[in-house]
């Protein structure tokens, strides 16, 4: 009877990677120490860094070779998550060297990382004009595509990429744009043909898993999630969606057992906090499902489905005040969210605030003039007011969506029975109680009671909630 948009969330993640091209050369032509330019090229971290410094500070080198240097550093610096560095020792680099396609292409890397995808876009622009056939440049200006909301012109990057350089990461980003789109099976296809190139490539597989359940078939995503973590078994991301496979099949012991996993290796993932919570909340165990939310929202405070989950967990357990409290938070953070707006409406009628309700009931249906759910909830607050004529053309207006919804039904059965038309009253009722025979049942614990015989002219009070403060304390 409530209408909730349930908000199973969870890490539905496509993963991408790419990866920058080191620049190396053979030798200096005479260096300041003879062995900083084999760690500034091939070296990895602080080393790398201090070679590469000691050798640009040198005054020997310049052109290509000092562009090589700058670059690798360059390198370094993005791998220890300073980016502002990389960008400077790119910069120096396009500066020694403006025809170096790699300088283009690494600070690309660079600004992508930061968010910065127009300015990637260019760099690999100039990456790809001046080396035409950059396989790496190509694919990687398709994952900044991808991130900026362009999957087409991602994909006809990443097919040039692969037509030039067949390789399963990009194919796997492919897999990824394609999935993005909605087209599966084609995704499913590439992921295929990545895990035949690369049999232990763990993150294709795991994609392949997500695509299968985005086609519905939970058994088929399990399997790759399995498949996933034996290859990597501190695979979290699989072991999370691993959870929510388990969770749609109706294992919810399998599911929570995945999510403690997943909670142990990270212990500061909201996502798996909020995946257990609602696994908790559908075996009944309130309290831990809110325990389970409260977390998830400390550690993320914008995160809208752990709001939702336990607003729905504190309505169960007739804490109404804070599921309402929830649904604005959930407002507060997604104004557009008509669900939100028609579930705190419900809440707010529940307990007998009905001019608010109708307030909420408004903006869901402002938002979403179709909403099914809204026109029944907005029914029912119009109904518990005594507008019985709109509450039955909300009715009305539901069931010509789906003419067998109960709650609709019964809902226009009593507005009907109120205005004295006892007999088409009577056959709503009787219609809904067919398809579900407890539904008075359920809309007595919303304060409308069970009609009674038609002689009997009072079946239900006009007004009052069923569930006063008084009664049922926060």
């Amino acid at each position: 009877m409530p209408h909730h948009a349930w908000c199973d969330s969870w890490r539905y993640s496509w993963r991408t990677l790419s990866f920058a091209a080191l620049l190396t050369a053979t030798a200096f032509a005479q260096p300041a120490r003879a062995d900083d330019w084999e760690t500034c090229a091939k070296g990895a971290g602080d080393d790398a860094i201090a070679a590469c410094s000691r050798a640009i500070k040198s005054g020997t080198y310049n052109g290509k070779t000092l562009a090589l240097a700058y670059s690798n550093r360059g390198v370094e610096w993005k791998a220890k998550g300073d980016l502002a560095k990389a960008v400077a020792d790119y910069d120096e680099a396009i500066k020694a060297d403006p025809q170096q396609p790699a300088a283009y292409n690494n600070r690309g890397i660079a600004y992508a990382a930061a968010a910065e995808y127009d300015k990637a876009i260019a760099d690999y622009d100039k990456a790809v004009e001046l080396n035409p056939k950059y396989a790496s440049a190509l694919n990687n200006r398709g994952l900044a595509y991808f991130n900026n909301g362009q999957k087409e012109r991602a994909i006809a990057d990443y097919d040039e990429a692969i037509k030039l350089e067949p390789d399963a990461v990009r194919l796997n980003n492919r897999g990824n744009a394609y999935a993005s789109r909605a087209q599966y099976d084609r995704a499913i296809q590439d992921f295929d043909e990545a895990v035949n190139l690369d049999a232990k490539y763990a993150i294709a597989i795991y994609n392949r898993g997500n695509a299968h359940f985005a086609k519905g078939d939970a058994d088929r995503a399990i399997a790759n999630y399995d498949q996933a973590l034996t290859l990597n078994p501190k695979y979290e991301d699989a072991l999370v969606n691993r959870g929510v496979a388990h969770e749609k099949k109706g294992a919810l012991d399998r599911a929570i057992a995945d999510y403690d996993e997943a909670i142990k290796l990270e212990p500061k993932d909201a996502v798996a906090y909020n995946n257990r919570g609602n696994a908790l909340l559908k075996k009944g165990d309130h309290d831990k499902a809110i325990a389970d939310y409260d977390r998830a929202i400390r550690l993320d405070g914008k995160y809208v489905a752990a709001y939702f989950s336990r607003a729905i967990a504190n309505e169960g357990k007739k804490r109404f005040d804070y599921a309402i409290a929830d649904y604005g938070q959930v407002t507060k953070l997604q104004p557009q969210n008509a669900a939100a707006w028609n579930s705190r409406c419900w809440t707010r009628a529940v307990i007998g605030r009905l001019q608010e309700a109708l307030g909420d009931c408004n903006e869901a249906l402002k938002l979403k003039p179709d909403y099914i759910n809204g026109l029944d909830s907005r029914g029912f607050v119009l109904l518990r007011m005594g507008r019985y004529d709109e509450a039955i053309a909300d009715y009305d207006a539901a069931l010509q969506i789906e003419p067998n919804k109960v709650a609709s039904l019964y809902g226009r059965g009593m507005a009907k029975r109120r205005k004295g038309d006892y007999s088409s009253g009577n056959t709503d009722i009787a219609a809904a109680r067919a398809i579900k025979p407890a539904v008075a049942t359920e809309f007595s614990r919303y304060g409308l009671l069970p009609p009674l015989s038609d002689a009997v002219r009072s079946d239900v009070p006009t007004s009052g909630a069923a569930f006063g403060r008084s009664r049922h304390p926060n």
